[in-house]
C-alpha cells in the first residue's frame, strides 16, 4: 500500500488482507462444520461485499437498516437481533430476516402471531445469559450483574416459550477458543436442557480467530466437541472483529503543531472522539506507523495526536518519533477498519474520511467521499 497515493484523511482497506482472514474464517467454518455469518456491527462496508460473499453466506443485524443492507447488499436475509423492536418496524424486518431473535420472553410473545402469520419462513429464537463473561471492561461485558442483555435460566422456570427454534448468546470480546470453551460451559450447565428441542444455537460474536497466535486448531476442535453432543443443531457464530481484523488503516495529516508548558501535540486532521471512539470509550492505544506507543524519557521527538475537533480529550497521550512531525506529514494509524467506520459520527462538522480500498491488482478505489450534504442530512 503506498501511502504517498492516499489522500487524507482516510481509511483504507486492504483488499489482500481481507481476503486473507475470509480465507481464514472459511477453513474454520468448513472444518469444524458450522456456519460464520459477518456482524454488521463491527463491519458494515457493503462496497467489499462481493469479496466477502465468495466465503461467508450471511450476516447478522441488529436494526431495521442493517437487515435491509443485509437484503441488498449480502444479499441474502439476515440473522437479526435487537435489545427491543420497534412495532413499526417490525413488518420490515421480517420482511428482510431469516432468523429474528428476540432478547427477551415478553418480546417474543409481544410479537409471535405476526411471525407466525408472516408468508416467508421465519426461524424464532430468544438471547440468554450465561452468567459468565471473559471481559473485562464494563462497558462490553454484556453478563454483568443486572444485564439487559438476554434472558437468565432462572426466567425460563424449566420451560422454553411455545415456538421457539434457536437459542442466542453473546459474551465474548477480542476474546479465545479457551474463553468460548469456558462460556460453553456455563451455557450447556444453564441450558444445556433446552437443546434437544432446538433447530440451532448462537454463539454471537468476540471470537478473534484472526488474531497472531489465536489458537485457530484448538476453535475448530471446541466446535467439532459440541456438535458432537449436540448433532442435531446447527452452530453459528457471528464475529464482528475478525472479519476485517488488521486488514487496513485510517491516514491522517499533521495540521499544525502545539506547544503548551513542554507538551507538543500534533494537530491532526481526524479526530478520536468522531473517528476513533474506541480509543476513548474502551479505551486502548491505537498503533501508529513509525511511532513508539511507549515513549521513554529519552525519546526526543515525543508528541501527543490531537484529533481536530473542540472536545478537550479528543487526543492520546505522547508518542515518540524518529524525527520532528511537520505539517503535511502523513500518519498512519494501524488495524482501523472493524469498530471505526461503524461507529465514525460528523461532531463538529469535521471532515469525515474518504473510505478506500487498495485493491489486490494494486490500485486504489476510493469508494466513499463526504461533504456538507453527509453533514446535513443527518441532522434537522
Amino acid at each position: 500500500m503506498d501511502i504517498s497515493k492516499i489522500p487524507s484523511p482516510c481509511f483504507v482497506l486492504d483488499e489482500a488482507l481481507l481476503r486473507k482472514n475470509l480465507q481464514l474464517i472459511d477453513r474454520v467454518q468448513r472444518e469444524a462444520g458450522v456456519q460464520i455469518i459477518l456482524a454488521f456491527k463491527g463491519f458494515a462496508m457493503w462496497s467489499a461485499f462481493p469479496l466477502v460473499r465468495q466465503y461467508l453466506s450471511g450476516a447478522t443485524a441488529s436494526s431495521l437498516s442493517e437487515a435491509r443492507l443485509c437484503f441488498e447488499e449480502m444479499k441474502t436475509r439476515a440473522h437479526t437481533y435487537s435489545v427491543a423492536y420497534l412495532p413499526r418496524e417490525f413488518g420490515q424486518i421480517m420482511k428482510y430476516s431469516s432468523h429474528i431473535t428476540f432478547n427477551s420472553q415478553a418480546q417474543y410473545k409481544r410479537f409471535r402471531r405476526r411471525l407466525e402469520k408472516h408468508p416467508e419462513r421465519i426461524s424464532p429464537g430468544i438471547r440468554v445469559n450465561p452468567e459468565w463473561s471473559p471481559v473485562g471492561t464494563a462497558l462490553y461485558n454484556p453478563a454483568a450483574p443486572g444485564s439487559r442483555l438476554g434472558e437468565v435460566a432462572e426466567n425460563f422456570k424449566g420451560r422454553l416459550p411455545e415456538g421457539i427454534e434457536g437459542l442466542h448468546f453473546h459474551t465474548l470480546c477480542e476474546s479465545s477458543s479457551f474463553d468460548l470453551e469456558q462460556t460453553l460451559e456455563h451455557f450447556e450447565q444453564r441450558f444445556g436442557a433446552f437443546l434437544p428441542g432446538l433447530k440451532w444455537v448462537n454463539f454471537g460474536g468476540g471470537h478473534l480467530m484472526t488474531r497472531h497466535r489465536y489458537d485457530v486448531e484448538h476453535l475448530i476442535g471446541v466446535l467439532r466437541a459440541f456438535r458432537a453432543r449436540h448433532p442435531h443443531l446447527q452452530v453459528i457464530l457471528e464475529p464482528g472483529s475478525a472479519i476485517a481484523w488488521d486488514t487496513g488503516v485510517l491516514v491522517a495529516s499533521v495540521l499544525d503543531v502545539v506547544k503548551n508548558k513542554g507538551i507538543k501535540t500534533a494537530i491532526l486532521d481526524v479526530s478520536f472522539t468522531a473517528h476513533m471512539p474506541d480509543t476513548l470509550e474502551m479505551p486502548y492505544r491505537p498503533r501508529v506507523r513509525n511511532a513508539n506507543a511507549e515513549p521513554t524519557p529519552s525519546d526526543k521527538f515525543q508528541y501527543r495526536l490531537g484529533g481536530v475537533s473542540c472536545l478537550s480529550g479528543d487526543f492520546m497521550t505522547e508518542y515518540a518519533f524518529d524525527r520532528p512531525l511537520k505539517v503535511g506529514q502523513k500518519i498512519v494509524f494501524e488495524d482501523m477498519i472493524h469498530y471505526t467506520m461503524v461507529k465514525s459520527t460528523t461532531f463538529n462538522g469535521v471532515t469525515h474520511p474518504a473510505i478506500a480500498i487498495w485493491r489486490e491488482d494494486g490500485r486504489l478505489d476510493v469508494v466513499k467521499k463526504f461533504g456538507y450534504r453527509d453533514y446535513k442530512g443527518r441532522l434537522s
